[in-house]
């Protein structure tokens, strides 16, 4: 293992390290206020972007998932060089936030204005992105780069598009992370078959067949659709009987990548594995920070899902 990857390593554990934890989620979700909690927040490394934002829970959420994408991006540049191309994958979802923040909203109307997410060198194909004046310039350009096409150009298609192809990439690139990206596409097909009841595109068929096989996207219904799993993919929906109960089934994909990502940064080689560990804990505390946040705001009362999730 190069040197560079050791040092790469030994600085994304001691990032982990500065994170604020479960305990910490706890303390921040208790409030008894927003105000409350964003002055708890001041003490982390969140607090970078935190204390830039008003007291509006979706500023503060944001907030945090600016933070993340910055150590995402500070532990790109500690890597050897061509590393970075291991975290773009991972960091797929500020790109897709992007493009989704510039899409006109089911009714028609524009979505609220959003400083895009910085992205630097995890961006894919931002730069292109960015000159998309309509959804179906916006396709074109999807097209073009290593996304793919979504299959259409509403703004639902667009974004499920890149959603499914997300998993796909971190899938094919990312191989610690093959058994997350498996449970995503299980919970994103689930939600638009069973939920939403939406026929999946072309593309995003072709993608979510590849991670699980063709006998479940196949499926006419969602007991069937848990059945024809494979078993490197079943455990997202084990004990989920409806489609009803999908929020347990996302609680349990971030326990499980908390879990497999500490078991990736206690290996006692240093490299990506180690790297890949550090950017899902680093994930899943920005995702438990945010849900903090939310109880916070309703008065310290934490939410099921958070509850579920600690």
């Amino acid at each position: 293992m190069s040197a560079g990857w050791v040092a790469g390593a030994v600085r994304a554990k001691a990032l982990v390290g500065r994170y604020p934890g479960t305990d910490g989620a706890r303390d921040i979700a208790r409030g008894p206020t927003l105000h409350d909690a964003l002055q708890r927040l001041a003490t982390t490394p969140y607090a970078r972007y935190v204390r830039m934002s008003a007291n509006d829970v979706r500023q503060a959420q944001r907030a945090v998932s600016a933070t993340l994408l910055w150590h995402l991006r500070v532990l790109a540049g500690w890597l050897p060089r061509g590393g970075a191309r291991l975290l773009v994958p991972l960091a797929a979802g500020f790109e897709i936030a992007n493009v989704a923040s510039r899409l006109p909203t089911p009714d028609g109307r524009r979505a609220e204005a959003l400083e895009p997410y910085r992205l630097g060198a995890l961006e894919t194909a931002w730069r292109s992105l960015k000159r998309a004046g309509t959804p179906a310039e916006t396709r074109t350009a999807l097209i073009a780069s290593p996304w793919g096409d979504p299959g259409g150009d509403t703004p639902w298609a667009l974004v499920t598009g890149m959603r499914m192809a997300a998993a796909r990439r971190t899938a094919v690139a990312v191989q610690p992370a093959r058994r997350w990206a498996q449970g995503r596409a299980v919970l994103l097909a689930a939600r638009e078959l069973f939920v939403h009841h939406r026929s999946l595109p072309e593309p995003v068929l072709r993608d979510a067949a590849r991670l699980l096989g063709t006998r479940a996207t196949a499926a006419a219904t969602y007991q069937e659709f848990r059945e024809r799993l494979p078993s490197s993919a079943g455990w997202a929906l084990k004990d989920i009987n409806e489609p009803g109960e999908l929020w347990l089934a996302e609680a349990r994909w971030w326990r499980t990548v908390q879990a497999d990502g500490t078991a990736l940064l206690r290996e006692g080689r240093y490299g990506p594995r180690v790297v890949v560990g550090a950017v899902a804990l680093l994930s899943v505390d920005a995702w438990r920070v945010r849900a903090a946040l939310e109880s916070a705001a309703r008065g310290g009362r934490p939410g099921e899902v958070f509850d579920a999730l600690v």
